[in-house]
């Protein structure tokens, strides 16, 4: 199965092993609760994909590479302790806790984060010494005689022999004993992980027109070259960091990351080709309304590899756009519950300046606990700092004035002028995605330019839920074969106006 599949088999099995009855006991019993073994190519996603289930189930994500443990450090280390027995007194051998099993204990007393996933990568890759303890640990969650916390799952990962000359395959025996999950490379379920990661537009556009340079390892006299989807994760972030800084992307940076010569010089020629679009084609300037006629005309008799390019162009400016809206939607929202929370505090008389700053005294704690558990998101960490300047920001106009019910109506117009604001620049943001719509429309007709662009709007989460909570008549327009999914529908349900 591809990574995405892999991910939502994980997940349900977490979900599944942490249920429990009425009593509040496990439905299925922990020694029966196999540990999940996600065997795959390397760079595929395997570890990324347990960052994203703890973030959105909530609980904790403790990560351990198995290669460069001994069997001390996994076990404990031996002391003697003094033990009798009617009268027959004796010296025996103890251990010291696991360093794995410590490390969970140290999370959760750091992130007060009770129930998680203790993650070993490469644990195919073990030690002889340490092979037979990890029978013991993947039947009974122990490593000597501690066990893994109550509340804690065991997820496993390694690669398969011909990617890794340390690996050790499982015997039946051990097999037996876990949930294996083998994933493969997928272009299709990576790029909707990269979509909403951010993932640089020229990697996007390069994959989507050359799906097989996506995932390669080949051995050659000259040694092994690869690409991986890791390679090109991380090469779009120092892509972007690059061209922040003015500094310039080439091959020789290219192909640090992507690690085959043909490949690398292949995206490293695109690279440039793609900025040249960039540039030429002004997409500024179509979705401000500017004189295109030109530009429409070029892109009409442009190669299908430059028309796909042009759309990427306009998808990433677009997408950009909407992104802003509904990330600012979500401040506003969570600041909304947060006023209307407060707002029987105030009826009462309370401070509107002390509740204010006790709210964001409240919200910096739970924020700093959930940077401590590692399982906020990067948006959910840039939402919740948003919502503490937010805060502060009301909490100096409650300054104005003593009077609770004065300073309240003055928090609440600051807060409906800032929702005002958001549904103008949304106004503004339709505007700019109906001119990319009449341009697609007029450059390429109804063919299979337009219906990538209607089709990665839909798919892509952030336009998807622009779309969602703000509508959209050039959208809806242009996609009549194509309707909202049921996930989206129910944000549109769910999404409330903007009103204290």
């Amino acid at each position: 199965m591809n990574i995405a599949e892999a991910k939502q088999q994980v997940k349900d099995t977490i979900e599944a092993y942490l249920a429990v009855d009425d009593r509040g006991r496990p439905l299925l019993d922990t020694a029966r609760q196999r540990p999940v073994f996600l065997v795959g190519a390397p760079g595929i996603g395997k570890t990324a994909i347990m960052a994203q289930i703890a973030s959105e189930l909530g609980i904790g994500l403790v990560s351990y590479s198995m290669t460069h443990h001994t069997r001390q450090s996994a076990l404990g280390l031996p002391f003697i302790v003094h033990e009798d027995f009617e009268g027959l007194e004796y010296e025996a051998s103890e251990y010291t806790m696991s360093e794995i099993i410590a490390s969970v204990y140290s999370y959760m007393k750091k992130s007060k984060v009770r129930r998680g996933i203790l993650f070993l990568d490469e644990i195919n890759c073990v030690s002889e010494t340490l092979y037979p303890s990890m029978l013991q640990f993947l039947q009974f969650k122990t490593f000597g005689r501690h066990a893994v916390p109550e509340g804690w799952i065991i997820v496993t990962a390694g690669n398969p022999p011909e990617y890794n000359k340390s690996v050790h395959e499982f015997d039946i025996v051990t097999l037996d004993r876990v949930k294996k999950i083998n994933v493969e490379p997928d272009f299709g379920a990576w790029k909707a992980y990269a979509v909403s990661k951010g993932t640089h537009p020229a990697i996007l556009t390069f994959l989507e027109i050359k799906k097989n340079r996506f995932y390669s390892i080949e051995a050659s006299l000259d040694g092994k070259s690869f690409v991986t989807a890791r390679g090109w994760d991380d090469l779009s972030d120092m892509i972007g960091i690059f061209e922040r800084l003015g500094k310039t992307v080439d091959y020789d940076l290219i192909v640090q990351y992507v690690q085959n010569e043909t490949i690398a010089r292949e995206f490293a020629a695109y690279y440039d080709l793609f900025n040249k679009y960039r540039d030429d084609y002004r997409i500024d300037e179509i979705l401000a309304g500017g004189d295109v006629a030109g530009i429409i005309d070029r892109a009409g008799a442009a190669e299908f590899d430059e028309r796909l390019s042009l759309v990427g162009l306009l998808l990433d400016a677009v997408c950009g756009d909407m992104k802003d809206i509904v990330d600012e939607t979500d401040v506003l929202v969570a600041l909304r519950d947060d006023l209307r929370g407060m707002k029987p505090a105030v009826e009462e008389g309370g401070d509107v300046r002390e509740l204010l700053e006790d709210l964001g005294r409240v919200r910096a704690s739970q924020l700093e606990l959930g940077v401590a558990a590692g399982n906020l998101s990067k948006g959910r960490r840039a939402t919740a700092e948003r919502e503490l300047d937010e805060i502060a920001a009301l909490a100096r106009i409650a300054e104005e004035v003593a009077d609770p019910a004065e300073g309240y109506a003055l928090v609440a117009a600051a807060f409906a002028d800032r929702a005002e604001a958001l549904q103008g620049r949304a106004a503004e943001v339709e505007e700019r995605l109906s001119r990319a719509f009449s341009f697609v429309e007029e450059a390429f007709g109804d063919a299979q330019e337009m219906t990538v662009f209607t089709t990665e709007l839909t798919s892509r989460t952030s336009s998807a839920r622009y779309i969602a909570q703000y509508g959209s008549a050039s959208y809806f327009a242009h996609n009549a074969d194509m309707i909202l999914s049921d996930r989206q529908r129910e944000l549109r349900r769910r999404v409330e106006d903007l009103n204290v």
